[in-house]
């Protein structure tokens, strides 16, 4: 039928179809939906405005400007408003969704859903011969409820409420063909054309449309970054050259197709005759197929603004955590203050997956996993990282007390050992010392040992700070290194030493563990590794910066009572052995890796996608420990739970480093070029002293140095120029290395 999710990009609305039932409820049933919806029927506008919008009157499997399209779908969106002064105010609107059900078959019903106030909105299958209009018409004849008069154009948006039987009251899964509408007869939108631009107006043969997207980013977008790499907006006597430079790069992008690329282009002030003479020239040069350097560029800065899908109100807000919960996580935050519950949520899996031995669990790639869950508190100072003490404490009191015992043991070794001195007597190194929990300053030779003799059990810590961890760096970044391995299935790590006491072992690295830091440190601490694996591997969460004078959050108790009911939880994981297949947990982490697939080409983000793949793993794994703790019974609140789980670990890590990370890969591909770049090369056959210069910003070289390298170039036969002698509104012809490939 017709649905399209509407997303606001360089101030024009966009329409992405949405193709399956899945991609919709997710959206639907997100925490920030379900936070801004319940501020909206408290009275906030501004909540409203941020609400998922939908469109479900026209068709297309590519993304659209919502303004002017006019290619009608199989479907008919309509709003229904009640006025709440109406006498039968309640009763009409207790009443309304029956009628509408009972009629659902004549009317040809796809979607019933409340709406955010004082009505609903419901999607019928279009009537061929009709117009929208009629349409809307023939239908509120059939139900004897009045339409919204202000809603009867094809492109007319509705606010989405969210994915409870309350506010989703009938969904048909044919909503989500999205194909025309091709019935004899078939009605044409009556919404008014897109004014046309100036640049438009000048070419009034090109086709009605053009896509207006390239890989996911608006073509708007594009154009201003590359605006900006060549210097910005020309001013009055450089227009010619700059549209030319224009017209070159976009060429790569639009298909050699003028009247394309004057459809995307501005004319910047230049004649209407002029303007697209010079886009025809720069369209019949000779050029290379190689993409430039500046359009890549351009490419690149495009994306990182079109990454987050923000409403345009500041930073975008993490996913907001579901109001259901799994029995054992509602357990552990329950005496949580509400601002520190997420933190709570993420921070708890480490020691819980630190009661299984020797279990194991098939991912989707039947590469069998144990639980290694590592998680990173970073919120600023003062924020209140230590919320998450206390349920670790009592989750790990069972394992603390065993270690207590073999700490005893090996105390009690040590001091015999220490007495009897050199003694060839002297008593052995106790066995079955599995010590589980080590110290924070722990080095490198004792982490072996503590693995060596831990029989396959899982090491912990829970760190105040994450710098704590450079004890284990040893000779370089082992820490880092260890932290990579104990993800990593089948590992191998240890150390070979000559002398009589030093450790000597080859082990099996599972280490799991909790830190904490301030967001600046945290960062700080992963800037040389940005691109080496730990940061993919690690499971990261933060807590919300409270207002200033904001009450201070007040605690439960975790008492005797709490522990009674946790005990279940941990017994549960302790007993549980070998492999361990959970089908609903890996039919999600199918599930989880295709939206995240879904997420990643919409965003054209590599950086997202790249951390999204060890981010399933990790939500893969917590689904596990909660089917196992949980007596391995599935529960329905995991999907949601674990859903929320990865985005909000993916939320984190885009926020903290998305942007480092990509200009750590960027400047590594510079540095794998071998010696000083050819610039002359790397321009095409005819370029501008524009291009020169970003080009020459590209390579890390001055903008002010492009005039004199030109003249040199000039000078010495490399280039030839159109005669015109301000190198400003010069086109220049390579006589040297030039390149006909097209």
């Amino acid at each position: 039928m017709s649905c399209f999710v509407i997303k606001m990009e360089s101030g024009r609305k966009i329409g992405y179809p949405i193709t399956s039932r899945e991609q919709y409820m997710k959206l639907r049933e997100s925490g920030e939906q379900t936070a801004c919806l319940t501020k909206a029927r408290n009275g906030n506008k501004k909540a409203k405005l941020r609400l998922m919008q939908f469109n479900y009157s026209l068709a297309g499997s590519e993304p659209f400007a919502l303004k002017g399209y006019d290619i009608v779908g199989k479907t008919v969106g309509m709003d229904v408003d009640f006025d709440p002064e109406a006498k039968d105010y309640e009763k009409r609107l207790k009443d309304a969704p029956q009628l509408i059900l009972d009629k659902k078959e004549e009317l040809g019903l796809v979607l019933l859903e409340r709406s955010v106030n004082k009505g609903f909105h419901l999607v019928f299958r279009r009537r061929a011969g009709l117009s929208q209009e009629e349409n809307l018409r023939w239908a509120s004849d059939l139900l004897q409820i009045p339409f919204d008069q202000a809603a009867k154009d094809v492109t007319r948006v509705f606010f989405a409420t969210g994915a409870t039987k309350d506010d989703l009251i009938y969904l048909d899964n044919t909503l989500f063909d999205n194909a025309p509408f091709e019935a004899e007869n078939a009605p044409v939108a009556e919404c008014e054309m897109t004014e046309e631009t100036s640049s438009q107006e000048a070419t009034k043969d090109q086709p009605a449309t053009y896509p207006i997207m390239y890989q996911g980013m608006p073509y708007t977008s594009i154009v201003e970054a590359l605006e900006n790499q060549l210097g910005g907006r020309p001013e009055h006597g450089s227009r010619n050259a700059f549209i030319f430079s224009m017209a070159c790069n976009l060429r790569y992008l639009c298909n050699d197709d003028p009247q394309w690329i004057a459809s995307l282009l501005p004319n910047y002030g230049e004649e209407q005759g002029r303007w697209m003479s010079t886009i025809r020239s720069a369209c019949e040069r000779k050029q290379t197929m190689a993409m430039p350097e500046i359009v890549k560029r351009a490419l690149k800065v495009a994306q990182q603004e079109n990454r987050c899908d923000g409403d345009g109100e500041g930073e975008d807000a993490p996913p907001q955590m579901p109001k259901r919960l799994p029995k054992l996580i509602e357990l552990l935050t329950s005496q949580t203050p509400e601002i520190y519950r997420a933190a709570v949520a993420h921070a708890v899996f480490p020691p819980l997956a630190t009661h299984l031995w020797r279990t194991r669990f098939p991912y989707i790639d039947n590469v069998e996993h144990e639980a290694t869950l590592m998680c990173v508190l970073m919120a600023g100072t003062g924020a209140g990282k230590s919320c998450v003490s206390d349920p670790i404490k009592h989750i790990m009191a069972d394992i603390r007390e065993r270690d207590r015992e073999n700490l005893e043991r090996e105390k009690a070794w040590k001091e015999e050992a220490s007495r009897k001195g050199a003694n060839k007597d002297k008593a052995k190194r106790p066995e079955n010392l599995v010590i589980q929990e080590i110290d924070a300053d722990m080095t490198n030779p004792a982490f072996v040992m503590r693995t060596a003799e831990a029989q396959e059990h899982f090491l912990y810590t829970s760190l105040n700070e994450i710098d704590q961890f450079d004890a284990l760096k040893g000779q370089g970044k082992q820490q880092f290194r260890i932290m990579c391995l104990a993800f990593d299935p089948g590992n191998t790590y240890g150390q070979t030493r000559v002398g009589m006491q030093s450790v000597t072992e080859r082990v099996t690295v599972r280490f799991n563990w909790n830190a904490s830091t301030t967001i600046l440190k945290g960062q700080q601490y992963f800037r040389n590794v940005l691109t080496d694996g730990p940061i993919s591997r690690i499971n990261f969460c933060t807590i919300p910066e409270r207002e200033i004078g904001a009450e201070m959050p007040v605690y439960g108790t975790y008492d005797d009572h709490f522990d009674e009911q946790l005990k279940p939880y941990i017994e549960n994981l302790c007993r549980a052995n070998g492999l361990v297949e959970c089908k609903e947990a890996i039919a999600l982490a199918q599930q989880l890796k295709e939206e995240n697939a879904d997420t990643a080409r919409m965003t054209q983000s590599r950086v997202y996608e790249n951390l999204s793949f060890r981010a399933n793993v990790i939500a893969y794994l917590k689904a596990c420990v909660l089917y196992v703790a949980n007596g391995c019974k599935w529960e329905k609140e995991i999907v949601d739970f674990v859903r929320w789980s990865e985005q909000y670990d993916l939320w984190c890590k885009m926020r903290f480093f998305a942007s480092a990370i990509e200009q750590a890969e960027t400047e590594g591909e510079k540095s794998n070029r071998r010696g000083p770049r050819n610039l002359l090369q790397l321009l095409p056959n005819q370029f501008t002293m524009q291009e020169a210069e970003a080009l020459r910003l590209q390579q890390g070289l001055d903008k002010k140095g492009a005039y004199n390298m030109l003249h040199q170039w000039a000078f010495r036969g490399y280039v030839k120029t159109n005669g015109v002698t301000d190198y400003r509104f010069t086109v220049f012809e390579k006589l040297k290395y030039r390149n006909y490939e097209k």
